[in-house]
């Protein structure tokens, strides 16, 4: 059996990801690709409850160290139940947000030392890396503005804009360094046209 591929879908507040995340499933699933969708961090019963953890509004601060080893404890335990499996049965499985997310977050947005975060990558997924990535690029103000228009925005979406600026230049950076791995889709213009940039993107890979 061959072993499915893995997509990961990228991007800061407000450009879109679950619509998005649902066109590429629909889009895999009308040409019988058997697909798993999944998120992160969480994923697993376990890598759930440590999201939430993550994301909550709190008195005390979180450390930055504290907040990217409880990324990696999720991603760990994530992989392990969900995704190598999955990818070993032959399933093509869709993920919104991995690996990336944590070097513009915590890499870019925090300013934690990317060797290190390099380190945990690949004592946490070894050889593992996703077969594409989708980082759908936007203003961050203006996804700021569709993040507090949809709910109440979590420990994250309270960062000042600075933040987020630092967290889409190292998203951009990263698809600027691997143009073969990133595809940069601009969140900016209209659904249909992210959509039809994706379509392409995804006819490209359908066919490899």
């Amino acid at each position: 059996m061959a072993t499915g591929k893995f997509i990961t879908i990228e991007g800061t507040e407000g450009v879109g990801k679950s619509t998005n995340l649902a066109f590429v499933r629909d889009w895999l699933s009308a040409r019988g690709i058997d697909v798993l969708v999944t998120r992160e961090p969480g994923g697993t019963p376990l890598a759930e409850q440590l999201r939430e953890l993550l994301l909550a509004t709190r008195d005390e601060p979180v450390a930055d160290k504290a907040e990217l080893l409880m990324i990696f404890a999720a991603r760990a335990q994530h992989l392990e139940h969900v995704i190598k499996p999955a990818l070993a049965e032959g399933k093509w499985v869709l993920c919104d947000r991995f690996t990336d997310a944590t070097y513009a977050y915590q890499g870019g947005g925090r300013g934690l030392d990317k060797t290190v975060i390099g380190e945990l990558e690949q004592l946490v997924q070894g050889a593992l890396r996703p077969d594409l990535t989708l980082i759908l690029d936007i203003e961050p103000e203006l996804g700021l503005q569709r993040a507090a228009a949809r709910a109440e925005l979590d420990r994250f979406e309270r960062e000042d804009i600075a933040f987020f600026n630092r967290v889409r230049a190292a998203y951009r950076e990263r698809a600027s360094a691997n143009p073969a791995h990133y595809q940069l889709i601009n969140a900016g213009q209209s659904l249909a046209d992210v959509q039809r940039d994706i379509h392409q993107v995804l006819q490209a890979l359908a066919l490899a």
